[in-house]
């Protein structure tokens, strides 16, 4: 079974980190879980790799972190979500132009 490099989806992890908190915020194990769902398991993030882009898009401002407290009921604990901003909003749609430039010059290349 062919498995995705590292090297190859790295500069990607923040556009799929991104894509997920278009739709809500969420928060990191939960994020995770999405995306090993949306990819069929053909792609499991690292923790620290995950917790590295929550920093990384933060300090850049294209996410902001908040605490939530646990539920009327007190189930839970209290965890950190994360939720996109204006300013990521706009990083995405420029990866996503991105990748639309970089999968027609890599197919240029594949002669299958």
């Amino acid at each position: 079974m062919v498995e995705i490099s590292s090297d190859v989806i790295r500069g990607y992890n923040d556009t799929i980190i991104l894509f997920i908190l278009m739709k809500e915020p969420s928060y990191g194990y939960e994020i995770s879980k999405q995306i090993k769902s949306i990819s069929d398991e053909k792609y499991v993030i690292k923790e620290t790799t995950l917790y590295s882009a929550f920093t990384r898009m933060e300090k850049n401002g294209y996410i902001e972190s908040f605490v939530a407290d646990p539920d009327s009921e007190g189930n839970g604990k209290k965890r950190t979500y994360y939720r996109i901003t204006d300013k990521g909003k706009e990083y995405y749609n420029s990866k996503c132009d991105e990748w639309e430039l970089t999968k027609e010059v890599v197919q240029r290349f594949i002669d299958r």
